[in-house]
């Protein structure tokens, strides 16, 4: 029986295509066959009113309402348009029987054997049909399923803190920043503070102030520091509050502690030697750059990144700090035997919200340091510290 309904769709598949394409090829054959009909049309219809010109102007004439001097030459200027419209009869009456037979041929034949070879070849006729529930069962790498399908689940268990703790970054970035505050809010109250889904829930606040930090964010952004007195991501918005109060003196003064906390290379770094200079500061870097240091590790800014930095919208700076990130990263990549360059970089992705290249960072570095040594617990001290998932790093 059921083999029987999928051959039934089938038909009915190819059925509807078939109409569709011959419905298709009639819209566009109509104007071709109806093109040479609608021109003797059009001349016959010339035709027809300059008689009734003529006949109007001899009732015009006996009427009075004109000369006959004007009469004859109304009279002549028609007949003069007369005889050239039916002058042009003869000569067009034998195109009719002339069709667009390549053009017909083209639309007829070519288009639908193009289509049906284009549908083959990147199309799934033997796909079946899935309705909204299947694609739920099965998702894929489709995000507005799989943020349906979080949805679904969290209605039917709302105190599921886990839930709302992975769908709540994911609103976030999808910019659904009130469904995000309310998931921070829940996750929260449901698994408690930590330092990450306070810096979440502190950065939704500001979005949806647009940027600015509010009173209540400042709270929340004080509350992750007392969970963790070294976060980089709430000192800097802390500092940023001062900035927009109006106090440069002291958001000068907490923008260069958290530089002289932050490693030579943190990707953070820029933004915050820019934020010092605005605010009356030492030119950004002036004091990093010590005579006689030693080479740059892997991943820090340049000067010229500085420099650069100063000019660049909010948006570019998040760019620009991404990629010095993406570099620590690719560097990581070909020599995996920097300890502290895991450290920075498992940090780096914490502070950017990207909690799983974070975990992918932490996984990769504890292959090279296993978790028996020294360094490997020292990395998962780190992950517990930001809030990293530690299930499975070390496999």
């Amino acid at each position: 029986m059921k083999a029987r309904f999928t051959y039934l769709g089938d038909m009915l598949f190819w059925i509807l295509v078939a109409a569709l394409t011959a419905a298709l090829a009639v819209i566009l054959l109509y104007p071709l066959l109806r093109g040479a009909k609608a021109a003797e049309n059009i001349r016959a219809g010339e035709a027809a009113v300059y008689r009734d010109q003529l006949r109007e102007l001899d009732r015009d004439l006996n009427g009075g309402l004109i000369t006959p001097e004007e009469a004859d030459y109304a009279r002549a200027e028609i007949g003069r348009r007369l005889i050239a419209v039916s002058a042009d009869e003869p000569a067009e009456t034998a195109k009719p029987a002339r069709h667009h037979r390549f053009t017909e041929a083209f639309v007829l034949l070519v288009l639908p054997v193009l289509g049906l070879c284009l549908y083959l070849t990147t199309g799934r006729p033997d796909l079946p049909s899935q309705p909204l529930e299947a694609r739920l069962e099965n998702p894929g790498n489709d995000v507005a399923v799989l943020i349906t399908k979080a949805e679904r689940h969290l209605a039917e268990k709302p105190d599921d803190g886990k839930g709302w703790d992975v769908l709540a970054p994911i609103y976030f970035r999808t910019m659904r920043v009130n469904d995000a505050q309310l998931a921070y809010r829940n996750a929260i109250r449901l698994l408690g503070p930590s330092p990450v889904r306070l810096d979440g829930l502190a950065e939704t606040l500001m979005a949806v102030s647009d940027g600015v930090v509010t009173e209540e964010a400042r709270q929340v952004l004080e509350q992750s520091l007392t969970l963790e007195p070294d976060n980089p991501r709430a000192r800097f918005y802390i500092a940023l509050s001062m900035e927009q109060a109006g106090r440069p003196k002291e958001a000068r003064q907490a923008f260069e502690a958290l530089a002289k906390q932050s490693p030579a290379d943190a990707p953070w770094l820029p933004l915050v030697n820019e934020h010092i200079a605005m605010n009356g500061g030492a030119k950004p870097g002036a004091d990093r750059a010590a005579p006689g240091a030693g080479p740059a590790a892997p991943g820090n800014p340049t000067q010229q990144d500085v420099a650069a930095a100063e000019t660049m919208t909010a948006g570019d700076r998040q760019q620009m700090i991404r990629g010095m990130v993406e570099s620590l990263d690719a560097k990581l990549n070909e020599d995996p035997n920097n300890f502290e360059g895991w450290m920075r970089l498992v940090r780096s992705y914490a502070v950017l919200n990207d909690k799983d290249r974070a975990a992918g960072a932490l996984k990769r570095g504890l292959a090279a340091f296993p978790p028996p040594g020294e360094q490997g617990r020292q990395l998962l001290a780190l992950a517990r510290e930001l809030g990293i998932a530690t299930e499975g790093a070390t496999q």
